[in-house]
């Protein structure tokens, strides 16, 4: 029989435990709310406490939305002014200062060196460098990033380049397209350069001359040369770098911007935006360097992603150890079965 009294008083306590907190947090309700029609009353527009309230951040208070979902209740968030003077402020200084400097750079070594030529005149005589599938991919990837590229420098400093000279309603169509365009292309970035991550990974590997090759600063100097395999170093640390590690940060932070029904909170946005934003800006200053290279800075090198091939005078130059593998291979070849290109132009 006593345990039975005491089974029922233990009951009885946890009950009484568990109504306190309700109780207690109505009695806070009521009284704040008797406070407040109390301050309606003696100071009928003294809102402080309430926009107090508001602009705490927080979704436990009082506020109440028509709307329901993650952060609903939150009307204003806090953290969001510290993100906006953060991205227009050092982020886009920065950055900005970053692209320019790059820039300069490239022109000043461009006007001392001028564009690099074959220390030998052409054979006539070219190999296959890149396939049809390795050329689409390539492209696929270049023409998509070119575009946003372009687009996001425009949503990024156009409102304090472009908005003083062409006006409100100008950049504001020009703003709206760029919008637009970038949020339809980014998806085929990304999947473009998870494409071409999977063609050239096992041509990107490093290998020790590699590091020589980055000792003697790529052979850039002229009258100075470096071996290199079919990709050098410095192309090495783009794909590796600037396209692997920066294009994963910069499309998955894409993503998170994109596809905004996910239940994204707003801190979780403000924070995908800062990631997409600075490397977006460092992948684009690194792209300066690759597309100088491979269009106005080396002769032949254009060339040889328009077409897919290279004449032997420049493979022998730029990668003389990718070359001699390549000639040892035709001279293994089975006969009946040549494994030299035919004759093209480069």
């Amino acid at each position: 029989m006593l345990a039975k009294w005491k089974t029922a008083l233990g009951a009885v306590m946890l009950a009484a435990m568990l109504a306190v907190p309700p109780m207690a947090a109505a009695q806070k309700a009521e009284e704040a709310a008797q406070e407040e029609a109390k301050r309606q009353t003696t100071q009928p527009y003294n809102n402080a406490p309430l926009w107090r309230e508001v602009r705490s951040g927080s979704s436990d208070g009082h506020t109440t939305t028509q709307v329901r979902g993650r952060e609903t209740k939150v009307l204003i968030n806090p953290e969001g002014e510290e993100w906006r003077q953060f991205r227009n402020g050092p982020v886009s200084l920065v950055g900005g200062a970053i692209l320019v400097v790059v820039a300069l750079a490239i022109w000043a070594f461009y006007s001392w060196r001028g564009q690099i030529k074959l220390s030998e005149p052409p054979t006539g005589r070219t190999i296959p460098r890149f396939t049809e599938w390795e050329r689409l991919n390539h492209w696929s990837v270049a023409i998509s990033f070119v575009v946003l590229g372009m687009t996001g420098l425009i949503m990024f400093f156009g409102k304090h380049l472009l908005l003083p000279v062409l006006g409100y309603t100008l950049f504001s169509w020009l703003a709206k397209i760029a919008i637009t365009l970038h949020n339809f292309v980014g998806p085929v970035f990304f999947v473009s350069i998870i494409a071409l991550f999977f063609t050239f990974v096992k041509k990107n590997a490093w290998r020790a001359y590699d590091f020589t090759w980055l000792k003697r600063g790529g052979g850039l100097t002229p009258g100075v040369h470096v071996s290199s395999g079919f990709f050098n170093a410095g192309e090495k640390l783009w794909f590796w770098g600037g396209l692997t590690f920066l294009g994963l940060i910069v499309g998955c932070s894409g993503f998170v911007l994109d596809f905004a029904n996910f239940g994204q909170t707003r801190n979780a946005m403000q924070l995908a935006n800062m990631f997409h934003g600075i490397g977006a800006l460092l992948l684009v200053a690194g792209s300066f360097g690759h597309i100088y290279i491979g269009t106005l800075g080396m002769e032949g090198a254009y060339a040889a992603m328009r077409n897919g091939w290279v004449d032997e005078s420049w493979a022998k130059e730029h990668h003389d150890l990718w070359y001699r593998d390549l000639k040892s291979a035709q001279v293994a070849a089975p006969r009946g079965k040549p494994a030299a290109a035919p004759q093209a132009s480069a």
